[in-house]
């Protein structure tokens, strides 16, 4: 069934902690929301949460592109052929000394955080076209800012997703899709348990909820500031970084990195 048209949202990793935070707040206020998950379960209960006709759950591996082509397929059709925003929610991290993380793992966090979002924007891009002011959000961090030791890859994924949403923002432009990224630092959810032992986490704070970070993605999501804003940093420590990396030279925030990592 054809619901009546309304703004709709399609969020990965939304079983659980950001994602399921994001879903909420959209589906509180108005939106249709899709919230896929390789939790399909999670996913779903969700999903019943937030009202009948509100939501449509199902499972997705943000890694294999044929399942993004099934889940779009689908909430194309539940949300009454729209696609407002899509969010590059879902993504995976492993912490600690480089060298003792598994390589399998270094690969899966590749796979999650920079695949998922590339195979994510490609299969989605027939239908943000076809939806008036379309936006795509990709869920990127603070460790986009400067490299951080003890999360390496991770760092590096989200430096990754940092430079394919500038570009593809220039290059989206012309078909009227706006692409942002949002910039958080620690929050505490699922993923907080592996900061625990991090000593940048334990100097800095995990002071962040996911409801915070959907604040934020809302903000990217409905406003529209007069300068063009790509990078949306959330949290106090965020914009302080974010602005010393631009003002300072690189040797003084690689001191001010190590300094927080000791």
């Amino acid at each position: 069934m054809l619901h009546e048209s309304r703004p709709a949202i399609f969020v990965t990793g939304a079983a659980s902690g950001i994602g399921r935070a994001c879903a909420e707040l959209f589906a509180q206020r108005g939106w249709f929301v899709g919230l896929y998950d390789v939790d399909v379960e999670g996913a779903e209960a969700v999903a019943a949460t937030l009202g009948k006709g509100n939501a449509v759950a199902g499972a997705l591996d943000v890694s294999d592109a044929d399942a993004w082509h099934r889940a779009l397929a689908e909430f194309w059709v539940r949300s009454g052929e729209r696609l407002d925003v899509l969010l590059n929610n879902a993504g995976i991290l492993a912490t600690g000394p480089f060298e003792t993380v598994a390589l399998a793992r270094h690969e899966a966090m590749l796979a999650v955080n920079v695949q998922g979002m590339i195979n994510g924007c490609h299969c989605a891009f027939r239908y943000l076209q076809r939806s008036p002011g379309a936006r795509v959000i990709n869920m990127a961090s603070a460790t986009a800012i400067y490299g951080q030791p003890e999360l390496v890859t991770y760092s590096a994924t989200k430096f990754a997703v940092r430079g394919f949403t500038e570009g593809l923002d220039l290059e989206w432009s012309k078909f009227g899709i706006g692409v942002c990224d949002i910039w958080p630092s620690f929050v505490k959810t699922d993923m907080a348990e592996n900061f625990a032992q991090l000593a940048s986490a334990r100097s800095l704070g995990i002071r962040l909820k996911p409801a915070d970070v959907a604040a934020a993605v809302w903000a990217c999501a409905v406003t529209r500031p007069r300068l063009h804003k790509t990078h949306w940093t959330v949290g106090l420590q965020a914009g302080f970084l974010a602005a010393l990396t631009r003002i300072a030279p690189p040797a003084f925030s690689r001191q001010a990195v190590r300094y927080f990592a000791r």
